[in-house]
């Protein structure tokens, strides 16, 4: 099932929305300490606490986890900043009942909760207090932060402060961008999703596990899907992309080629085509299901021609690599709708210029501009379509930073939609089987082991 994310306007609105209905804001701040207490009460025991509070309502959380974690025998010191501020934290603190020190005088503990700054913070730390906390969690042989690491912008993922590793991440409620987009991320080895009885309703959600079908009994090549990719200059890339397409459950693969290589799994078809003319005939084939156009293509004006056909054929399209960086020299008005584009960060900003917001935001605004699903992909990938919805990938390998693999991406996602005809989820489908696929490679492995291993990936959703 996929988490939803909500921004902070989202979980402020989510909230308001439980209060409304009767359930007072302090028995929220209840449901959030408890359920985060639960969860520290697992994963640490008995060991000595450390919980740093903020002025706001996430310090008033972090009241309530002191009480509750002492309750059940652990031994807990909190460390504040000042007085507590709003109504429901000075509730929580008076409800502790126990010593408060002075957080610049904190000393340390074999755990460390953050309670300090959560949702919404929209400024930097006083250098003072990112030192301390930084200190502090360094000291500390498990670390939690509570909804989100003190000094991470919420929405955006940023880092306001320099900000410490935490061992495990919190979210009260509901995902948050900033849970899932890069560097804030990656400052949280573990995150878990506390419920607290919010109805966290989003068109943006954390990427799931897709469900994976067989073939049924009356399937035949042509029904599970014709895929043709269209070559260039480079034979390496178009024969990736053909493989990978082969290997992730299109019933057949033809691999359109300018260059004269002879090579790769049998399976693959190769037509040569020279020249664009040659091109359009071989997409004149109304068995076609999708057309993937761009690793290897190069950016001349042969290349130029062989992308315009594609444009004009009709068939439902994956646009990658040097089709994309065409594009952008071009304009995405030659665009035909409900294409799939697959940019990384370069590719982007050709295409789109710099757009304002997340990288959540860019997507979805570039998904709207070109009435296409656009995978923006990199660390924390982004799969937006036109409708508004989006789906965030998170914790992928870093081993994918190497030549070749998004290659491999645009040929699962040309085969994942010859398969289902549905952009959004083929594109959310293919990006997850990509990571898999990597998880599964281990590590330093080049394209080609990737590819070996998506048989597997798709396997382990049937």
């Amino acid at each position: 099932m996929a988490t939803p994310v909500l921004t902070a306007a989202g979980m402020r609105a989510a909230e308001q929305a439980v209060i409304a209905s009767g359930v007072p804001e302090y028995e929220l701040m209840e449901r959030a300490g408890a359920a985060a207490a639960e969860i520290i009460w697992r994963a640490g025991g008995l060991r000595d606490t450390l919980v740093l509070c903020g002025p706001g309502n996430n310090g008033g959380d972090g009241f309530v986890i002191a009480r509750l974690l002492r309750a059940r025998g652990v031994p807990v010191r909190v460390a504040a900043l000042g007085d507590s501020r709003t109504s429901s934290a000075i509730q929580a603190r008076a409800a502790w009942a126990g010593p408060v020190e002075a957080f610049n005088d904190a000393e340390p503990a074999a755990q460390l909760v953050d309670a300090l700054f959560g949702t919404g913070l929209a400024r930097e730390l006083d250098d003072g207090i990112a030192a301390q906390l930084h200190d502090l969690v360094g000291m500390a042989s498990h670390s939690y932060a509570i909804d989100l690491p003190s000094g991470v912008e919420t929405d955006s993922g940023a880092l306001l402060s320099p900000v410490p590793h935490f061992g495990m991440g919190i979210a009260l409620g509901a995902l948050k961008p900033a849970h899932l987009l890069f560097p804030a991320a990656d400052r949280m080895t573990r995150l878990v999703c506390a419920d607290i009885g919010i109805a966290a309703n989003s068109s943006i959600c954390r990427l799931a596990p897709p469900s994976v079908y067989a073939p049924g009994t009356e399937a035949h090549k042509y029904s599970r899907g014709l895929v043709a990719v269209v070559g260039g200059e480079m034979a390496g890339a178009s024969l990736l992309a053909s493989h990978a397409a082969a290997r992730s459950g299109a019933g057949m693969v033809r691999r359109i080629a300018a260059d004269a290589y002879i090579g790769g799994p049998d399976a693959i078809v190769t037509d040569f085509a020279k020249t664009a003319t040659e091109v359009e005939h071989s997409l004149q084939d109304k068995r076609l299901a999708v057309v993937l156009v761009g690793p290897g293509l190069g950016r001349n004006k042969d290349a130029q021609a062989r992308l315009d056909v594609v444009l004009k054929s009709g068939h439902p399209l994956v646009l990658d690599a040097d089709a994309l960086n065409i594009l952008g020299e071009i304009g995405i008005a030659h665009l035909p709708q409900q294409a799939i584009l697959t940019p990384h960060e370069a590719e982007f900003t050709r295409l789109f210029d710099q757009l304002p917001g997340s990288k959540i935001d860019r997507a979805l605004d570039a998904a709207r501009r070109s009435r296409c699903v656009v995978v923006y992909k990199g660390a924390g990938t982004v799969i937006a379509a036109p409708d508004g919805r989006a789906a965030v990938a998170s914790h992928g390998s870093s081993w994918l930073s190497t030549a070749g693999t998004g290659d491999v991406l645009a040929g699962i996602v040309a085969s994942r939609l010859a398969v289902m005809r549905d952009g959004f989820q083929a594109a959310c489908e293919a990006v997850w089987l990509h990571g898999e696929a990597a998880r599964r490679a281990g590590a330093a492995f080049i394209a080609d082991d990737l590819i070996e291993r998506l048989p597997e990936a798709i396997a382990s959703r049937l």
